[in-house]
């Protein structure tokens, strides 16, 4: 691997010159060998090459730093390089280099970001019709292409539909989903895969020994993995890594730059949450943070962590491990099974809350911790779903048949309060609810006539708080049969109405009254018509206590009564019924 033409002279890797390249262009490839992890791209235009089937326009799509700016420089060179063989430019003629460096006179490379109206794409549309200065073909490379504005798109419409038949256009964007489908109905589009982790190491190793440097391979593979796909942020990485480190990389050197833990420090952790010690995992957080971890860092390493053993909690041992080293997969595939999956999702979704909220504040610190205290905290769910499963079986007394695993107390704690064994669901004739009802905490009402206000207060009580909230606003309540019940609501409750009318609502009311008479029981509701039939609060049944703050008052006519007389006034209402109060127990 030897540098690109942009480096005249090999510069010393200990003692830099003033004019130093960064490694992300020294070693830019230079052709479609070069370009790493985009194979099918490379024989995609190579072919195209071949076969004098070059379009007019290429769409190249992808995550930052996976070459496609690079591949459009090469295949530019291809098309005008005057020695290219078998669609290889030979990178030593003028026009190679001058490709290479971005100072071509036919090769136009335009950042989309700063020249995004229309009057530069009018200015270039001005420009397409001129012919090329030395080369065959006129190349417009036009980077960050979702900037272009909607109106510059409609100017350059038409050029691209028809351009000159030496004009070739390369648009190149992170984000392809911003073109309109206009402009992507007239490109040939080939999108970039992330580099994988193996060929970033391999780049890096090439690198390395052409600058003199001995790495570590371990400390290599955190570089590649903390690029995250991207060749060009791990060519940076290094490059920092390079200037930081003496001739000799190791792995402390690497997270010493980064402020990230080591797998020892995230195994520590990420076992000290899977015991459910959350004292023991403020220790660690506070250890890793004296030694000079940053705090985001390890919240991303750590979610990174949870992310792996999702992947070996959901069987997947092919799949690759992204926040350790390869060696640790054991320890891994221990924690996994020990926490479940139901568990390692919870914890990753605390996780990944915490470090947005992290993001956006100035304290951290207490964040993480409470992060931390959270997913230590949090119960065994995989054995809490069997628990729920087996209940619902009716075989709640019965051992769950997962994997064994210690379970956490508050789990136990239900375990040891389950049921031996649920009471199997009555079934009933198909013209009735085959629902099992919960035990009444109070002895239930005769469903007959003249028992209306306790019957509705037992519905209320049993119901549940939102719908005994509904249930508040009956105005009336009518047994029109042996069978049917009638509930009135004033209209200023028509809300309430419709959601006891509502398919639940109604379900649930029949439901206990079937079990108060014994017999299926139809519930219908209507809106009182008439003005008067406002809501008038139905007391509850005298269980033998007086109420709180209780006044017992005399039996009065209405008119007389000074208190009737200032709520008459102040609701400006009108007596509807007086009932005489009768007296307490005690007198």
């Amino acid at each position: 691997l030897s540098p690109s033409p942009i480096c005249s002279a090999r510069e010393s890797p200990v003692t830099a010159p003033a004019s130093y390249t960064a490694l992300a262009r020294r070693y830019r490839p230079q052709t479609f060998d070069e370009v790493v992890g985009q194979g099918h791209v490379a024989q995609a235009l190579r072919n195209a090459l071949r076969k004098d089937r070059v379009s007019h326009a290429y769409l190249f799509t992808g995550a930052r730093g996976v070459g496609k700016t690079s591949t459009a420089r090469i295949f530019a060179k291809a098309l005008n390089c005057p020695n290219v063989i078998d669609g290889v430019p030979c990178n030593e003629c003028d026009v190679c280099r001058a490709i290479s460096v971005g100072f071509d006179v036919d090769v136009l490379e335009i950042d989309a970001a700063s020249n995004r109206g229309i009057d530069d794409v009018r200015q270039l549309r001005a420009n397409v019709n001129i012919r090329p200065m030395r080369s065959r073909h006129k190349v417009y490379i036009i980077d960050e292409a979702h900037q272009l504005s909607k109106d510059a798109w409609n100017a350059l419409l038409k050029t691209l539909e028809e351009p000159p038949p030496n004009v070739k256009f390369f648009f190149c964007t992170t984000e392809p989903n911003k073109l309109p489908d206009t402009i992507l109905s007239r490109c040939q589009r080939f999108d970039f895969s992330s580099v994988e982790t193996t060929n970033i190491v391999t780049r890096l190793e090439q690198i390395a020994s052409a600058e003199g440097f001995t790495v570590d391979p371990a400390a290599l593979d955190l570089v590649a993995r903390r690029a995250a796909g991207s060749m060009r942020d791990s060519q940076s990485l290094f490059d920092q890594l390079l200037a930081f480190g003496s001739e000799e990389i190791t792995v402390a050197d690497v997270h010493r730059l980064f402020g990230t833990a080591d797998d020892e420090r995230l195994i520590a952790l990420a076992s000290s949450l899977a015991e459910r010690q959350p004292g023991r995992s403020f220790s660690e957080l506070n250890t890793a943070l004296d030694a000079g971890v940053q705090i985001g860092e390890l919240f991303d390493q750590l979610i990174g962590y949870f992310r792996d053993l999702l992947v070996l909690a959901a069987g997947a041992d092919d799949v690759p491990l992204l926040s350790v080293s390869p060696d640790r997969r054991d320890v891994l595939t221990a924690q996994a099974s020990q926490l479940g999956l139901n568990t390692i999702l919870a914890a990753t979704q605390i996780l990944s809350e915490a470090r947005q909220r992290m993001q956006r504040t100035s304290f951290g610190r207490p964040i993480a911790e409470l992060a931390l205290t959270r997913v230590a905290m949090l119960g065994d769910l995989d054995d809490l779903s069997d628990l729920i499963a087996a209940v619902r079986s009716g075989n709640a007394g019965a051992r769950p048949t997962t994997s064994p695993r210690r379970s956490a107390a508050p789990v136990a704690a239900m375990k040891a309060e389950a049921p031996s064994a649920a009471p199997p669901l009555q079934k009933k004739s198909s013209d009735e609810a085959s629902v099992a009802v919960a035990e009444p905490t109070s002895p239930p009402v005769a469903f007959e006539a003249g028992r209306e206000a306790d019957l509705l207060e037992q519905l209320r009580s049993r119901a549940g708080t939102v719908l005994g909230m509904h249930l508040a606003g009956v105005s009336r309540t009518a047994i029109l049969g042996p069978n049917a019940l009638e509930l009135t609501f004033p209209k200023r409750y028509s809300s309430s109405r419709q959601y006891v009318e509502g398919t639940d609502g109604r379900q649930r009311i029949q439901e206990i009254l079937a079990e108060m008479a014994g017999r299926p029981v139809q519930v219908t509701c209507r809106q009182a018509d008439d003005e008067a039939l406002q809501k008038v609060p139905v007391a509850a049944p005298n269980r033998g206590r007086p109420a709180r703050n209780e006044r017992q008052r005399p039996t009065e006519v209405p008119e007389e009564d000074e208190f009737v007389q200032k709520a008459l006034s102040i609701f400006e209402a009108r007596v509807m019924k007086v009932t005489e109060l009768s007296a307490r127990p005690s007198e």
